[in-house]
Formats: structure tokens, C-alpha cells, sequence
């Protein structure tokens, strides 16, 4: 069988990084034939920016723009400008707090992939560990998905269930969401870069985990 050449990933990200961590760790140890080939953040100060550094990742900060939840025209060329020189296969969001939009989209169409904290397509959007707390669900947990024009609607890779404990708060529920996260994502990301995922429309198909 004939080794699938290692995929290049770009990773955008706002916070503290655990994410690239856990995919850079796979990454590091061969059991993910990939590398990280850029990190980009909106935030100046973001966690993610210095661990990148400390795996030895080129990292770098890019402004958003004047808009808070999205970026504006400049800033969505410039980071597409960093990805494209940076000939990623993959663009892996790890905690990327701004909306991706069209323009952004059609230069990586299904290459951008994204993590979200429940089991899509239940309680998209933000905080949704406390929708489901809030909810009364039994059982919650992480989807990786393809990002498409909706908000957390593009074709479902993965997911992890994560049981939600009568004692849970927000925080010790959000924490074991996390976990199931760093598990998850590189898992998915070693399937793309096998080569066993399928996208027919709307729907994957993919090797077991």
C-alpha cells in the first residue's frame, strides 16, 4: 500500500490553543501524517500564536477589521493570501471566533473544517455545552464538520458522545467536551489525510475511528 504524502493543515484560532496542541502533538508522534504549516490568529495575544511558536510553527497575527464577529474585506484576503503561500491542504479552525464567509469559503471549498462542542446538528451556535445543560440532555458531546455557508450545517466527519452528569455545571461539562475535542479532532484529521473520507453532498462516509 503506498503511503498518502503527509497533508499540510493551516490553523486559525482566538484562544488559548489546546486544539493545535493536541493535533500538533499527533502530528509530532507520526500517528497523524500531517503538519501544521502556518497558524494565523485575529487576536494579537492569543495562547494559540505562542504554542504554535513552541513546536516550532510559523505563527502570526492578523487585524480583523473594524467588524466584531466576522472580518472584513482586507483582513479575509490577507488571511487567505497567508494560507494559500503557505500551500495548505486544510484549513482547520481550533477556536476561530469570527463567522467564515462565501468569498473566504470558494478558495478552500470542503477543505475548511471546524469543531463545535455538541453533537450537531443539536445546539448550534455559541455556548452550546450550556444549551444542553440548559436542555436537560443526558448525553452531549463534539462534532468535527465540514464549514459550509450556514452556521454549523456543513457535512458531519466525527463525533464523540460525552454523558452529561446530574452534578454538572457549565465549566465541569464544558472541561469534558474539551477532552473528548482533543481526542476527536486529530482522529478525523487522520482520516482526511488517509484519504478515507467521502463527501456526496450534504453527507461523509468514512472509515471507522
Amino acid at each position: 500500500m503506498v503511503q498518502s504524502k503527509p497533508i499540510r493543515l493551516g490553523v486559525l484560532g482566538s484562544g488559548k490553543g489546546s486544539n493545535m496542541v493536541a493535533i500538533a502533538e499527533q502530528c509530532a508522534s507520526g500517528a497523524l501524517p500531517a503538519s501544521i504549516a502556518i497558524v494565523l490568529s485575529d487576536v494579537p495575544q492569543a495562547g494559540i500564536l505562542g504554542r504554535a511558536r513552541d513546536f516550532g510553527i510559523p505563527a502570526r497575527f492578523i487585524s480583523p477589521g473594524a467588524y466584531r464577529t466576522k472580518l472584513d474585506e482586507t483582513a479575509e484576503q490577507e488571511f487567505v493570501r497567508a494560507l494559500q503561500e503557505a500551500e495548505v491542504d486544510f484549513v482547520v479552525l481550533a477556536g476561530f471566533m469570527r463567522i467564515i464567509k462565501a468569498d473566504f469559503l470558494k478558495h478552500f471549498w470542503q477543505r475548511v473544517i471546524n469543531i463545535h462542542p455538541s453533537l450537531l446538528p443539536s445546539f448550534p451556535g455559541l455556548e452550546a455545552w450550556k444549551q444542553a445543560l440548559d436542555y436537560g440532555v443526558k448525553v452531549t458531546g463534539c462534532t468535527v464538520h465540514l464549514v459550509d455557508h450556514g452556521i454549523d450545517t456543513g457535512p458531519i466527519l466525527g463525533q464523540q458522545t460525552v454523558p452529561v452528569l446530574d452534578e454538572d455545571t457549565p465549566e465541569t461539562l464544558h472541561a469534558r467536551i474539551q477532552e473528548a475535542e482533543r481526542q476527536l479532532y486529530p482522529a478525523v484529521l487522520r482520516r482526511l489525510a488517509l484519504q478515507q473520507v467521502r463527501i456526496l453532498g450534504r453527507k461523509s462516509f468514512a472509515a471507522p475511528l
